[in-house]
């Protein structure tokens, strides 16, 4: 069991969940808002998504990063900051009889374009998705193959930002260790084992304990589950020696029918180490354990 945990709220994601639940923010004023609410929470990161002001979709814009950024980092408020570089690898296929014609939502760019706000904003970490994957069960690919991994992996490393390897399934785990191999990733690596997702690796315990099995040694890792199976695999990730990931990205609810925030998240988790035996760490333990750099 971890004993010292690191804990990641996850804030607000691209998913179709902004008229689901009204906690989860839109704006760049309310991302960092809630992004500072989970920090007094006892969260130690931030895994930040922005979005389209108006629409609340999912967007790259840099602007939105930035004045997210600004924001939290002008408030004092210490958190470590984790933005996603995932976005950009959105295929949308056409119909069968002519598949090639992708709809309008396909938003697909390469790797060096993924990390356009890293580049400028200098994030203690990014995520670094480590493999394609059919996405949900319509006509919606994810994007990221080997290629683009091991350009995103040597800009991020040469940026002096520590990615975070989501790993979806096992075939991802495997790459990325061979990025490791390559000399693309330095010590420790990060790992967060993303279980859950239509069709990934499911969220069950026999998963999580295979994936964890795999791991490079000198490792660091997290995982979580979406919706139900959220709590349930934060407490299996501290149980196995992992860390957890919580927030409104994969999960709405507190409990059945009672929609959360993300610091309710974050302090159900913080109940859940505490019932444990386990602690939180501070963003500055978190900086110590992963040898990150904080800006700003």
């Amino acid at each position: 069991m971890n004993n010292n945990v690191i804990v990641t709220c996850a804030i607000t994601g691209a998913g179709d969940t902004t008229g689901k639940n009204p906690a989860v923010p839109v704006t760049p004023k309310e991302i960092a808002e809630s992004t500072i609410a989970a920090a007094e929470a006892g969260a130690s990161v931030a895994h930040i998504h922005v979005r389209d002001p108006q629409t609340g979709k999912p967007s790259r814009d840099v602007a939105l990063y930035r004045e997210v950024v600004d924001r939290v980092r002008s408030s004092n408020t210490d958190i470590v900051l984790n933005l996603t570089a995932g976005m950009g690898g959105d295929l949308f296929l056409g119909p069968d009889s002519d598949p090639t014609q992708f709809t309008q939502d396909t938003d697909l760019v390469g790797a060096e374009e993924r990390l356009v706000h890293i580049e400028e904003l200098k994030p203690e970490i990014c995520t670094l998705d480590c493999g394609s994957l059919n996405f949900g069960d319509e006509n919606l690919v994810y994007v990221s193959s080997p290629e683009m991994l091991r350009k995103g992996a040597k800009r991020v490393q040469e940026l002096g930002v520590k990615p975070e390897l989501e790993i979806f399934d096992t075939g991802n785990l495997a790459f990325a260790k061979q990025m490791q191999k390559e000399g693309l990733l330095d010590s420790p690596a990060l790992f967060q084992l993303c279980l859950g997702i239509p069709w990934g690796a499911p969220a069950d315990t026999t998963t999580m304990k295979a994936m964890v099995d795999s791991l490079p040694d000198d490792s660091v890792w997290a995982g979580f589950g979406i919706g139900r199976h959220q709590f349930p695999m934060a407490a299996q990730a501290a149980l196995l020696g992992g860390n957890i990931r919580i927030g409104l990205e994969d999960n709405l609810y507190l409990r059945k029918g009672e929609l959360a925030s993300n610091e309710q998240l974050v302090e159900k988790a913080v109940n859940l180490l505490d019932n444990l035996g386990a602690v939180p760490m501070t963003p500055q333990q978190t900086r110590d354990k992963l040898n990150l750099v904080k800006v700003g």
